[in-house]
């Protein structure tokens, strides 16, 4: 018998994750929560344009594109994504299919790199369709009140591209603990303490702490998406020790790569 090829596994994973009917129960809820978020926001400033001050009108660009996808949105999508890559992990060991697919392919590590591969592919996609519906509903009701922002904007593609990308990062993490915890409750719970709550409670009033503030995920996003750093945000809450565009990325791209190996390396470690 011969080992199956990777373009094998790979359509194997595809096959599990679209199977499963909790992933079109959180991509479908999630979906619906996003859009919601994000399109009251652009409905409720387009009932108050008209009692808006001047220099709020004139500021329009901040918060229209903070309607396009607001940080509530993102909070969603995050423990959304997150919640389906651990769900492809910790499913199979809950169900004990896990024991069958290392049987059936002797290689983990392969196998999990086709896991990784298409559940990153997928939220990636799911990601790009998300974002893209949201930012063309929100600047669709905006437009009404010549409030809306066109993509080609300065500013408005790094906040596409950062919103869409926060689905991949977030289901990768979700995979690495999945792989870490095998347990679905307590990989749930350390979903939401790492990317939704630690973000929350960690200042930026200490080098050391804003060092730690800016490497995570959900903070990331903020400068990414944030149009106006350095300009009206920076006057009204002027941060300690701000981080930059670039680190922004390299936080995104590191968080996915780690969790990625974690995923890969730790099923190849520990026994079922």
């Amino acid at each position: 018998m011969t080992d199956p090829r990777f373009t094998d596994l790979l359509a194997a994973e595809w096959l599990k994750l679209r199977s499963l009917r909790s992933t079109y129960w959180a991509l479908g809820i999630g979906t619906l929560t996003v859009l919601g978020f994000n399109a009251n926001a652009a409905r409720n400033h387009y009932a108050n344009y008209s009692y808006m001050p001047a220099d709020m009108k004139e500021d329009y660009v901040e918060w229209a594109l903070q309607d396009a996808f607001t940080a509530g949105a993102a909070l969603i999508l995050i423990l959304v994504c997150a919640s389906v890559g651990a769900l492809t992990v910790v499913g199979e060991y809950a169900t004990g299919l896990i024991r069958t697919t290392f049987a059936a392919v002797p290689d983990r590590r392969a196998l999990m790199a086709a896991k990784v591969t298409v559940v990153a592919g997928a939220m990636t996609g799911y990601g790009a369709v998300v974002v893209g519906v949201s930012y063309a509903a929100t600047q669709g009701i905006l437009s009404g009140r010549g409030a809306d922002v066109p993509v080609s904007h300065p500013g408005v593609l790094s906040l596409l591209l950062a919103s869409a990308l926060l689905a991949p990062v977030s289901a990768l993490v979700g995979m690495g603990l999945g792989a870490v915890i095998r347990h679905g409750a307590t990989t749930t719970g350390a979903i939401t303490v790492v990317l939704l709550l630690l973000p929350t409670f960690i200042t930026d009033r200490y080098a050391w702490t804003a060092a730690v503030r800016n490497a995570l995920p959900v903070n990331a996003w903020t400068r990414l998406v944030d149009v106006t750093y350095g300009e009206s945000a920076v006057r009204i809450y002027p941060p300690h020790y701000p981080t930059t565009v670039t680190g922004s990325w390299v936080v995104f791209a590191a968080w996915a790569a780690v969790a990625a190996v974690v995923a890969v390396v730790v099923v190849d470690r520990r026994d079922v």
